[in-house]
């Protein structure tokens, strides 16, 4: 696809989603979405059809995001994205947030190489990739309760995650939980300590809804 075109596809998704995309943000943009089609042909990324830039797949790897940035709440500084495959939300999300520290955990090593990539060819500066299984990063004392936001997609809802996540979050910081249209249980019986906030609709074509959680702050007695 020439430049032009995926351009000015994106560039409509974007004004179709209510999303503002600076110039800047879409040039990065394109690089990560061709840098993306480019591995996946070798590895499995993601799923969705990149050889011929579907709706869809712009829909959820780029707008997506850029719908979610418009609810990251201000002074957002640090971010850790949990499970971050071929990097999305995590990518178009950190482009959206200028200057924020992004830390990806992602367990399988060649997918940790194209983040790498990524980092790189998207000059970021203050990205980190990890290659480790989430519950191990527990035991890193730099990452316990000092991120402003925590994002996770396309991962089983249970109270062990919810656990995990929250030991992330600084206190007063927010869980981004990118979901399907499926219906959910009930937020209340998975962690005391993330009290569920909003859930917001991301793109219509997709029926893809961010699920907002903030972390309690500890109460003065």
């Amino acid at each position: 696809m020439k430049q032009t075109e995926l351009r000015t596809r994106l560039e409509k998704r974007a004004r179709k989603a209510g999303v503002s995309l600076s110039p800047a943000v879409a040039d990065r943009l394109e690089v990560y979405y061709r840098l993306l089609a480019s591995w996946n042909t070798k590895i499995n990324l993601t799923g969705l059809n990149l050889a011929d830039t579907t709706p869809e797949s712009i829909d959820r790897l780029l707008v997506e995001p850029l719908v979610a940035a418009k609810y990251v709440p201000p002074g957002v500084a640090r971010m850790i994205d949990i499970g971050s495959g071929g990097g999305s939300p995590a990518i178009p999300l950190a482009l959206a947030i200028p200057g924020v520290q992004l830390v990806m955990v992602e367990s399988k090593t060649r997918k940790s190489v194209f983040l790498r990539e990524a980092v790189r060819a998207l000059e970021l500066p203050d990205a980190e990739v990890v290659t480790a299984r989430v519950e191990e990063l527990l035991a890193r004392p730099d990452l316990h309760e000092t991120q402003d936001l925590v994002t996770v997609r396309a991962v089983r809802i249970e109270a062990s995650l919810f656990t995990t996540l929250q030991a992330f979050t600084k206190p007063g910081g927010s869980v981004f939980m990118f979901r399907g249209a499926a219906a959910d249980p009930q937020w209340g019986d998975f962690s005391p300590l993330l009290t569920w906030r909003a859930t917001f609709p991301l793109v219509e074509a997709t029926r893809d809804r961010l699920l907002v959680f903030e972390k309690r702050k500890a109460s003065l007695r």
